[in-house]
């Protein structure tokens, strides 16, 4: 094997929500066990309380951090971030890895057209991805609360879909997206995806998209 020849190496997708604030010490500490580094983006995350709703008071700004790490690093990296975050403590934030297929951009990252993720019967956690027009997370929100989720992440982002881009003067328009994360229990997945198909329609075209993926490993989950 030559110098420049690249090997495959299994990768995970390492994902915080933290609070406002948080997202370079969580990546400074990744760095410090381990990890390349990673990206941090915004976004809101919803409390499930009739009390703060009411006045307003349910979206808290939150910040979301993607990492990259080789699958033998994730699991203790994950551990560290969980001690000392406290995830284990209500309200201090939510960490989970997911299995990635191939990546190309990292130091020495190949490409494998044969690479398959087997299926893995200790899953106990899936996410929830649901991309919606802007103004209709909170309504899926609402539909996975109704049936057994404890909130989510609202992300804002655009669309162009074939069924989304309308014209003004002769341009193409993106219409602004919501993306929904919802982390949830295996059991709890099907009612949960059920009820946001039903309350916003989305088998319909250019309603939305959902997908789930089974996830590795979850902190700071109650």
């Amino acid at each position: 094997m030559t110098e420049n020849q690249s090997v495959k190496v299994n990768t995970d997708l390492l994902c915080l929500i933290v609070n406002d604030g948080m997202g370079s010490e969580v990546i400074r500490i990744a760095k410090k066990n381990g990890s390349s580094g990673g990206t941090v983006f915004y976004g809101s995350g919803t409390i499930n309380n009739s009390r703060l709703k009411m006045f307003g008071l349910d979206n808290i700004r939150k910040e979301i951090v993607l990492m990259i790490t080789n699958d033998d690093q994730s699991d203790a990296i994950l551990k560290v971030l969980s001690e000392k975050l406290k995830l284990n403590r209500p309200n201090h934030g939510i960490a989970f890895s997911i299995s990635l297929l191939n990546v190309l951009g990292r130091r020495n990252s190949a490409y494998d057209q044969n690479a398959q993720i087997g299926e893995d019967d200790s899953v106990m956690h899936q996410a929830i991805f649901v991309i919606v027009e802007r103004g209709k997370a909170e309504d899926v929100i609402d539909a996975a609360v109704e049936a057994g989720s404890q909130g989510g992440t609202i992300i804002s982002a655009r669309g162009s879909g074939v069924n989304e881009t309308s014209r003004l003067f002769g341009m193409d328009i993106e219409p602004e997206k919501e993306i929904v994360l919802i982390l949830s229990d295996k059991d709890k997945v099907d009612p949960i995806v059920a009820s946001i198909s039903h309350a916003t329609e989305i088998e319909k075209p250019g309603n939305g998209i959902i997908f789930t993926i089974d996830v590795k490993n979850a902190k700071g989950l109650f």
